[in-house]
């Protein structure tokens, strides 16, 4: 691979690596999978292991490790399952608004909850609020020292394992400058799952739309200053959208390694195909555009460790890479041929896997209004 790993950084790899061995075998993903299922069992061991803790800050009680570790380790995850990284990934996105726009006290309390072994979701898109998340219509009513939430949030990753939440909700009529964010415990009551989405990909993670009905929380546990909630929330989602395309990187990686073994394998014409030109030609293209994203991955995250907020640089790696990812895991499913598409091969899951990836996070059109936006302004200056 292109990227010069540490020695930390190896071992972090070699330890997931055992990891994925031992507890995301392909018969039991592909189990899974089939079932539609998020057994909450099965991240037992991802918790003994504080996978759960990596970007939490050692003063916290996490590991504290840089972005940089923490996506080189959730792009070896997502090669085994991207359902289940994005599961654990989930929590570090609703930790970095509290990270960006909270408090100490906020951030050690969300720590304190999950430390035990347990998951955060991120509450922002509604049924009508996607792309345009200054949309949004669920409620936050000031009562004395506290607010009462109400309103429904759709497609929330980790909505019905959440123990904690972090959630934008209207405060007043000023557009999008009246949206707050808040830290919502699960055991205050009122906020209930609905049913678990029968996704096309990512089957091994848990969505659905949670609902907030009289939902009590003391203003402490507003995040930042009242109507600044939106920006708090696109903020997280700038540095979470390099993470998203980590991700596909993984499924990237996967979707080559399976796709040289079987060329490697596959006999015709009394030759394997990989003799063949034009399966060299596609494997060689999968291959550059997996270590191109790698590393496009790789500075973004360096960025991140530096302190930017990655505006445009992580919208572009978002919709660079999981655009990329589409043609890597079309290609794999083309060289395994008729095989391609059948269940019991994984090419055909790495495929239906990535789709969502150029969606969720902010679709990879808005990315690119995103992009020009900041090269006009850049341009401008």
């Amino acid at each position: 691979m292109a990227l010069q790993y540490t020695d930390e950084q190896k071992d972090f790899l070699q330890m997931v690596k055992e990891f994925g061995d031992q507890y995301l075998s392909p018969k039991d993903v592909q189990k899974y999978d089939q079932a539609g299922e998020c057994p909450e069992d099965l991240f037992k061991p991802a918790f003994d292991m504080g996978l759960h803790m990596l970007e939490i800050p050692e003063k916290y009680g996490g590991a504290g490790l840089s972005y940089e570790t923490t996506a080189m380790i959730f792009e070896k995850l997502a090669s085994y399952d991207p359902g289940y990284a994005i599961t654990l990934v989930s929590t570090f996105v609703a930790l970095r608004s509290v990270m960006i726009a909270g408090n100490d006290d906020q951030v050690q309390r969300f720590a304190d909850i999950i430390a035990p072994g347990a998951f955060a979701a991120f509450a922002l898109s509604e049924a009508d609020a996607g792309t345009d998340a200054g949309s949004v219509q669920a409620t936050a009513t000031r009562d004395g020292d506290d607010y009462i939430l109400n309103g429904e949030k759709a497609f929330i990753t980790n909505g019905s394992l959440a123990d904690v939440f972090v959630g934008v909700f209207r405060t007043s009529d000023d557009g999008n400058k009246g949206l707050s964010a808040f830290m919502v415990e699960k055991s205050r009551g009122g906020i209930t799952a609905g049913k678990h989405e029968d996704k096309m990909g990512l089957r091994l993670s848990n969505t659905t739309n949670v609902t907030f009905d009289h939902v009590r929380v003391p203003a402490k546990n507003r995040i930042g200053e009242e109507g600044a909630g939106l920006k708090a929330a696109l903020n997280s989602l700038n540095l979470s959208r390099a993470f998203v395309a980590t991700l596909a990187v993984g499924i990237m990686q996967r979707a080559l390694d399976e796709a040289v073994k079987y060329a490697q394998a596959r006999q015709q014409f009394g030759k394997p195909i990989i003799k063949f030109e034009a399966v060299q030609e596609m494997l060689a293209n999968m291959a550059m555009a997996t270590e191109a994203s790698r590393l496009m991955v790789n500075n973004t995250m360096k960025m991140m460790d530096a302190g930017s907020l990655v505006r445009k640089e992580g919208a572009m790696t978002k919709a660079f890479v999981t655009d990329q990812v589409q043609k890597v895991t079309s290609d794999a499913v083309q060289i395994f041929g008729g095989y391609g598409v059948s269940r019991e091969f994984p090419v055909e899951k790495l495929m239906r896997d990535c789709k969502v990836f150029q969606i969720f996070e902010g679709t990879n059109q808005i990315q690119r209004v995103t992009i020009a936006h900041e090269l006009d302004r850049e341009y401008r200056n």
